[in-house]
């Protein structure tokens, strides 16, 4: 019997695929939980249909984290630390404080998961720090790091 599998099974296989299985098995634990529906002319429409939309709502997202890394290369942030004695800094910048002044100097949020630094920024100067948009788009964003006054 096909079955198109609605949810990840470990065995089967993943969502949206078309799998064989015996018919007992389908009946009783598959088609009972849920976790997948019977493959006929119907359902097997339906998925194509779901699939080129998928895609499509997939190459949107793509194209709009392109333009958005695009926009990301000519802002720069700035952000200010304390500095100790002999201009040494006083603390340091994380992912945290880039995502707040970020969203504070040009009003839009990016979530501090997706910058990505390598360890906190501890001196004073111009940084590139990336920020991964999408999985397949990689922005770059200009940090200052400057004084407090």
């Amino acid at each position: 019997m096909k079955i198109i599998l609605l949810e990840d099974v470990k065995s089967l296989g993943k969502k949206g695929e078309i799998v064989e299985v015996n018919e007992g098995y389908a009946r009783n634990c598959i088609l009972k939980k849920k976790l997948g529906i019977e493959a006929n002319a119907a359902n097997m429409n339906d998925l194509k249909l779901q699939k080129s939309n998928d895609a499509k709502i997939a190459k949107e997202q793509l194209e709009a984290a392109q333009a958005f890394a695009k926009e990301l290369e000519n802002k720069e942030i700035i952000v200010s630390i304390k500095a100790g004695e002999g201009g040494k800094t006083f603390g340091s910048v994380s992912s945290k404080e880039i995502a707040q002044a970020f969203k504070a100097q040009c009003g839009v949020e990016i979530e501090k998961k997706k910058i990505q630094l390598a360890e906190p920024i501890r001196n004073f100067g111009v940084y590139d720090v990336k920020v991964k948009l999408h999985p397949q788009v990689t922005g770059s964003l200009k940090v200052k790091v400057k004084e407090q006054n």
